[in-house]
């Protein structure tokens, strides 16, 4: 028996419940009669949580490790198209939950988070693009790090220096990133005295001055013909040590 296990999704689903139960708007309503699921959302939450916590990428996979290892937790875990069909009506939840749990935890105090986005490519020939679910969502954008043109999303990440993830959105290709950070730090609220750290792509007279006045310290490296950033020390470490840091 794997007592750390058992511990954690214990505590897991008692906080979960706990949360849900004092915001009950959180959930999605469900009619008062009829078919009632033996699973409860609070449960098919944690799941879902552990699922990610326990890198398993397959439902099939996962729900087969429950119904094995935690069956006398979740004793009536739906299988995978079911479990699929939940995780799909409890989505803005899960959102909801995840952030509620981020803000729960030491890291979420660090005065020092940055700020990226990376591609997901989606597709790559015409027929592709045209029978995709994402159709109609994902855009045509390029990449930089590698010089070409994509078709897919963005996923767009402020996150701690220890690796919290403190918030995140999905959007098409074309997206603006500042535009997009913008959305992403309005939902985290304002948090006076925090240090953002960035890539060049993040600039702009109206972007810094609205974090400005929200008293986000911005710091990245100066565009070709911009003046001397603050924290540019920060930048220009020896190759042998900036080495050393990402080996570490």
């Amino acid at each position: 028996m794997d007592t750390d296990l058992d511990s954690v999704a214990t505590t897991l689903y008692v906080t979960i419940d706990d949360l849900f139960t004092a915001h009950r708007e959180q959930l999605p309503d469900r009619p008062k009669s009829g078919f009632q699921p033996k699973t409860t959302d609070s449960e098919i939450v944690t799941l879902a949580v552990l699922q990610v916590v326990l890198g398993y990428h397959s439902e099939r996979r996962w729900i087969r490790y429950v119904k094995r290892r935690l069956a006398y937790y979740f004793p009536c875990v739906p299988n995978q198209p079911g479990y699929n069909q939940r995780l799909r009506a409890l989505a803005s939840a899960l959102v909801w939950v995840s952030s509620a749990l981020a803000r729960s935890i030491d890291q979420w105090a660090d005065g020092v988070w940055v700020a990226d986005s990376t591609l997901i490519e989606c597709g790559r020939s015409k027929e592709t693009v045209k029978r995709s679910d994402v159709a109609g969502w994902a855009q045509y954008g390029y990449c930089v790090p590698h010089s070409r043109y994509f078709w897919g999303l963005r996923l767009h990440l402020v996150a701690t220096l220890g690796g919290l993830v403190a918030g995140w959105a999905l959007s098409g290709a074309k997206a603006g990133e500042r535009e997009v950070l913008d959305g992403i730090s309005s939902r985290l609220g304002c948090r006076p005295g925090q240090t953002l750290i960035t890539d060049k792509a993040y600039y702009g007279k109206t972007f810094e001055a609205g974090l400005a006045e929200e008293g986000i310290v911005l710091l990245r490296k100066a565009r070709k013909g911009e003046k001397p950033r603050p924290g540019a020390r920060f930048f220009n470490l020896n190759p042998a040590l900036s080495d050393h840091i990402h080996a570490c």
